[in-house]
């Protein structure tokens, strides 16, 4: 493995690196400060958007747009658990690797270090970062009801495999109330945030991942799961959590010629971004801030969620993700969208019991208007 330890990786491109001179060490893991415990938030605040808020025990419609307050409690969704008599779709599982990858060869932030504020440039960050292969997992879900040969939709998902997912679907198709889609659920190349490999694929303001998702990754699920996926945007869908959630948005944002449907939990649509880019400095909060504002309305269609104890860093202006999910509902509904924004009471970030309430519903909503046979 070759190694760069001595200097800072800058990424000039797809996987393309140049040295500079390090700066100062880096703070040890062990001085590292313990994050604090995110404080609840109060759906009524002032500037949040207001929510319709639902019978304890229930979920929205999914039928219906806008903005709605659940919880406290969540008790998983029937079509969460296996019922007898429907069919059990299939999951194949297999692994890629970095070395055969053009667009990702594989990054890792330096043990013990993190990213630190640029003195010059509050909006940079210095990090130190090597080159370093991955294998990254991956599971398809193909439901009994396909039918081999004919063009599938689809739903692409972060950080998998994703267990839940596969169980709502096997019920959801059954009842006819979603179409017999496929589940591709990608692990990501390890790490977190900025100088992981993670963090470059999720968090980066470009169409990067997704071409890595069209090139890459979807060829080889047609080839060892002998489907077919449709090239229709409209049968094409985007889901994930936290960085995984604000990926899935970036994947449609930058490619609505191959996405449409997008699903978020506790999505980062905060300044997570590594390396710096001059045209969104402020990351994913730039969706908010500046892209769907001012942007023409994109054919997009977006559930997303976020806790009241959901992730906050006083480090900057722009790191709190309840304030963040809060002006997306603002701003989507300014501009005319299709959304579903669900804020729950007494949960955390990328809650589980949470996901496991809502998602039958979630799917259904961005589903609506498929053909379903």
């Amino acid at each position: 493995m070759f190694r760069l330890s001595s200097v800072v990786l800058l990424l000039t491109g797809a996987g393309v690196a140049t040295a500079q001179t390090p700066p100062a060490p880096a703070t040890p893991a062990a001085a590292k400060p313990q994050r604090p415990t995110p404080p609840a938030r109060d759906p009524n605040t002032p500037g949040y958007v207001k929510a319709k808020e639902l019978p304890e025990g229930s979920v929205p419609s999914p039928k219906e747009d806008g903005n709605f307050l659940i919880g406290p409690t969540y008790a998983p969704a029937p079509e969460m658990a296996v019922k007898e008599g429907v069919p059990q779709g299939d999951v194949i599982e297999f692994t890629m690797e970095s070395t055969d990858s053009k667009i990702y060869p594989g990054i890792a932030r330096e043990p013990g270090t993190f990213a630190r504020p640029d003195p010059a440039d509050p909006n940079k960050l210095i990090v130190n970062s090597f080159p370093k292969p991955y294998t990254r997992k991956l599971a398809v879900f193909v439901p009994k009801q396909y039918v081999p040969g004919t063009a599938a939709p689809f739903i692409v998902g972060a950080d998998g495999p994703d267990r839940l997912l596969f169980a709502a679907l096997n019920n959801l198709i059954a009842e006819k109330r979603v179409p017999a889609m496929i589940a591709i659920s990608i692990g990501n190349g390890s790490g977190d945030a900025q100088g992981s490999q993670r963090g470059l694929e999720y968090d980066t303001m470009s169409g990067l991942y997704a071409e890595f998702v069209e090139k890459e990754v979807l060829p080889l699920v047609e080839k060892k799961c002998n489907v077919k996926l449709t090239k229709d945007p409209e049968g094409r869908a985007t889901m994930g959590g936290s960085s995984g959630g604000s990926a899935a948005l970036i994947m449609a944002w930058y490619h609505p010629e191959w996405y449409h449907r997008v699903l978020t939990y506790s999505g980062t649509y905060v300044n997570q971004q590594w390396p710096y880019n001059p045209e969104t400095p402020h990351g994913a909060w730039e969706f908010h801030e500046n892209l769907i504002p001012k942007s023409p309305v994109k054919p997009i269609r977006l559930w997303m969620h976020v806790s009241d104890r959901d992730n906050l860093s006083t480090r900057d202006a722009y790191h709190d993700w309840v304030l963040a999910n809060e002006r997306m509902a603002h701003v989507l509904a300014a501009k005319g969208y299709h959304y579903q924004f669900v804020f729950s009471k007494n949960s955390g970030h990328t809650d589980r019991n949470v996901k496991q309430n809502t998602l039958p519903e979630a799917l259904e909503y961005i589903w609506q208007g498929y053909p379903i046979h």
